[in-house]
């Protein structure tokens, strides 16, 4: 899976695009400042960094400097700054791709994909017991065998392998359904949608042992 290092200081930035980078697949961990990605990425592992340039501690471009010394890492550059400098000086510094607040969460993922394409830093699998999913090509399978998700069944399935034994409630997975359809999707939809995920990867959909209900709060994956 996409382990992705979000190098902002703005803390609503972060909440709201941790959270719709986990829905679509990654693994996010955020940090506010340059000496901090550092000691992070001295730890653990990285596919791909989304750095600020405006940080409170040290600037994105030091930071870029900083880190491609010592990693061979991706680095898209976020930030307010449109003008020809900062894009030419980020790239100068290593950087693999710039975009300019305000985004688009979808361009982001797009560009995301595209620079992890051509670095081939996917980490694209994801397993949940005997399902797998290949992120890149955005397919689930059971036992080898294609489960034939149509996109709301797999952001759904998505979305509760990213919250592994958190509850969901309804209103938070309608939220999300909402997002990925472009339009207004109300309760029963949501019903269907689940029924319809729970044929396809419970041996007995009858007595799921995969997508829980939590009677009175929502629903949870434990696996």
């Amino acid at each position: 899976m996409t382990r992705i290092i979000l190098v902002e200081d703005d803390k609503t930035i972060v909440a709201n695009l941790t959270e719709f980078l986990n829905n679509e697949g990654y693994i996010v961990k955020s940090v506010s400042g340059q000496s901090a990605v550092l000691e992070l990425l001295s730890k653990e592992k990285a596919d791909l960094i989304l750095l600020d340039i405006s940080l409170s501690d040290g600037n994105g471009f030091s930071a870029c400097k900083a880190i491609k010394t010592e990693y061979n890492i991706p680095i898209i550059f976020l930030t307010a700054s449109g003008d020809e400098y900062s894009t030419v000086t980020g790239f100068d510094l290593g950087a693999d791709d710039y975009i300019s607040k305000p985004f688009r969460p979808r361009e982001l993922v797009s560009r995301i994909k595209n620079i992890l394409r051509l670095t081939g830093n996917t980490g694209k699998i994801v397993k949940l017991g005997t399902i797998v999913l290949d992120t890149e090509k955005g397919v689930a399978t059971k036992n080898n065998k294609d489960l034939y998700l149509s996109a709301l069944e797999y952001k759904l399935l998505l979305v509760f392998i990213n919250n592994r034994g958190i509850i969901l409630t309804r209103e938070k997975l309608l939220d999300t359904i909402w997002d990925a359809a472009g339009e207004f999707v109300n309760d029963n939809t949501l019903t269907v949608y689940i029924k319809r995920l729970r044929e396809k990867i419970e041996d007995d959909p009858a007595k799921p042992k995969i997508i829980l209900t939590v009677r009175g709060m929502g629903y949870k994956v434990e696996l």
